[in-house]
This record gives structure tokens, sequence and C-alpha cells, in this order.
């Protein structure tokens, strides 16, 4: 069985996360699903690939990826096919797949050339991507055109983007950045709250903000039993800036 990762904007709600997955195991009965994230940010590529990148940190070293947030589906992006470290990542051509590629030690990039017999204009996930990514773990033809690797977009982002590319369920604020790379005494400044550092949540009190290295490796922001998201205002995309150390 080959084990495979889908990351997706798709909502848990709805038919589309699951008519994805049907026609990738349709079309390749060898697969184990795990859905790794549906609610990636919506229409927004950039920090949904920051966010898929810390996540994968995790999954064992075999696993392909499909990922999917593509605002610009029946337009003239391409879809690629990277094989990275023995594993393929299939998705749109807009940057979502970069900073995964670039955790790994050797990787090739095609754009992917095939055509289904049957495609929608607006669901590329299910009618493209997936049986796209089918063939190549099942070992079936899938015309491919080669591709160097600084040309796929996304490739001139930053290793690291202090932005926030997700909230949470609890309004935590996950952001771009790698906690480790950040000193435990340096002040976090996001839409006019400045924060210091704690480990964990039982270290503040109840309604105090801080900021913590989160369980992906990410700099996280949250208010203990509050609402950071709502409480402040926050939106995907607001910078977030390193102060003085204290």
């Amino acid at each position: 069985m080959a084990l495979v990762a889908s990351f997706t904007d798709f909502g848990s709600q709805g038919p589309y996360q699951g008519q994805m997955q049907a026609a990738l195991k349709s079309a390749c009965a060898q697969i184990e699903l795990i859905s790794l994230m549906a609610d990636a940010p919506l229409w927004q590529p950039q920090p949904a690939a920051y966010l898929l990148a810390a996540l994968a940190r995790d999954m064992p070293p075999d696993c392909h990826y499909l990922a999917v947030v593509d605002p610009g589906v029946g337009g003239d992006r391409h879809a690629l096919a990277i094989h990275a470290d023995g594993r393929w990542l299939v998705g749109p051509d807009n940057g979502l797949l970069v900073p995964l590629v670039r955790q790994s030690q050797v990787a090739v990039c095609y754009r992917i050339q095939w055509q289904p017999q049957k495609r929608s204009d607006s669901f590329h996930g299910r009618d493209w991507f997936a049986p796209a990514l089918a063939r190549l773990i099942c070992a079936r033809p899938l015309p491919c055109e080669p591709l160097m690797l600084d040309d796929a977009i996304g490739m001139d982002w930053p290793q690291e983007l202090a932005q926030v590319i997700y909230i949470d369920h609890y309004g935590n604020l996950m952001s771009g950045l790698q906690a480790a790379n950040i000193p435990r005494s340096r002040v976090i400044r996001l839409n006019g709250h400045k924060v210091r550092f704690a480990r964990t949540f039982s270290e503040v009190p109840v309604g105090e903000a801080f900021w913590f290295a989160n369980a992906f490796g990410l700099l996280e922001i949250a208010i203990n039993r509050g609402q950071a998201g709502e409480q402040w205002g926050i939106r995907i995309g607001d910078a977030i800036l390193q102060g003085e150390d204290q």
C-alpha cells in the first residue's frame, strides 16, 4: 500500500474532499489515504505552502502528497508532479509545493502534460491531480515535461514567512516562522500588540497573550483561554514583526 496525504482548502463539509479522495482511490486501489488538512487558508497558496511544509515534517518519509489550494483552477497555470526524496508531490504550479520541496535532498520537477478524457473546468483536484498521482503511484504512463525547479512559481519566496498563515479552532495564530530560529527573549509584534515568550499556556495567566513554539516547530501566538484571532481582528497574511529582546 502507498500512503497519500491530501492537503486542501475544500473544508470538511460538502462533497469536494470526499470526491477527490474517491477519485484517487478508484484510480489506484493500492493507496491508503490520510486527510492531512481540509481547511488550509482559502484561496491563498503562499500561507498554505508554509503550513503544508510544517505539517509534513513529522509524516512518514515515504508519504506522497496531493495538495490542492488552487484559485487559478481553469486558468493557464500548470499542474506539477515533483519526485522528492522518493515520494511524489502533485498539485498546481502556484508555489503550494515549494517549501515542502525545499526540505528535500533530491527533487526532480515535471509539468504534467497528460489530460484525462473527462475534466471539469472547476474541479481539477478530482479530475486531474488525483488521477495523475494515482498513475504515478501505480506505475502507469503519465506524459510529463521536465521543468527546472527554479522555473516553478514560488521558488523566489523566502525560506520563512513572517505572516500569520493559519488561525485554528482556538483562535491561535500560526506563523510561517521557525520558532527554533527566534531567541526566547525576543518580543513579537502583531497589529499593535506585543507578546513575550512562554513555553506553554499554563505559564501565563488566563487572558494573557504570549508566543510559543508549537507542535509543528512554528512560532505561534495565543491568548490563554482566549481567541486571539477574533479579539485582535487578525487575518491570514497579517505581518509578524520581531522587536527588541527583553
